[in-house]
């Protein structure tokens, strides 16, 4: 059963990126390979089959923005590097912007347990940001840190609905923010 519960999270992880949270349950089970029957074993709903592909891909997604812990830098460039890679990865053709913003837009009840996996790891976004901002002395860390998370999905966002890259726009907008907040390079 659990490589049956793999091949599927997979799947869903892939479709519901490329095609969003309303790919329906024959096409989900199509891609993965395993019966209706076998899904509904390992998941009591769809609903539950969204949240657990969130949470499968929440670490690497994560991982793949954040600069590596041994990375150094100043809190400024640590957290720019956020906003490089979100740059670099916008160009890509199989961009789809940032999967659990996505995913929230898609699904209206903010009880839904997507949404709830799709705040934790956005939050955790958020932590990565405060952190950094304390670092770097500003006077409003978490407030900072808000603001570095609306323009990080504001940016995925508008990536996503003009169909190309940033071009350094991202960048730009979390720099006049650092210095606005007092976060400089040294």
């Amino acid at each position: 059963m659990s490589d049956t519960r793999e091949r599927l999270l997979d799947a869903a992880a892939d479709l519901f990126y490329r095609e969003g949270v309303g790919v329906g349950v024959e096409a989900l089970t199509k891609a993965a390979g395993v019966s209706k029957r076998s899904m509904y074993q390992l998941f009591s709903s769809k609903d539950e089959v969204v949240a657990a592909s969130l949470e499968r891909i929440g670490p690497g997604f994560n991982a793949s923005l954040l600069p590596p812990d041994e990375a150094q830098g100043t809190p400024r460039e640590r957290i720019l590097h956020v906003f490089r890679v979100l740059d670099e990865v916008s160009e890509q053709p199989d961009f789809h912007g940032c999967p659990f913003l996505a995913a929230s837009v898609e699904i209206k009840a903010a009880e839904h347990p997507a949404r709830e996996v799709a705040r934790r790891y956005k939050d955790k976004l958020a932590s990565f940001f405060r952190r950094e901002a304390e670092a770097g002395g500003a006077a409003e860390p978490e407030r900072l840190a808000r603001q570095l998370t609306m323009t990080f999905d504001g940016a995925s966002s508008w990536a996503v609905m003009h169909g190309g890259g940033l071009d350094g726009h991202g960048v730009r907008m979390a720099e006049v923010l650092l210095d606005a907040a007092g976060v400089t390079g040294n």
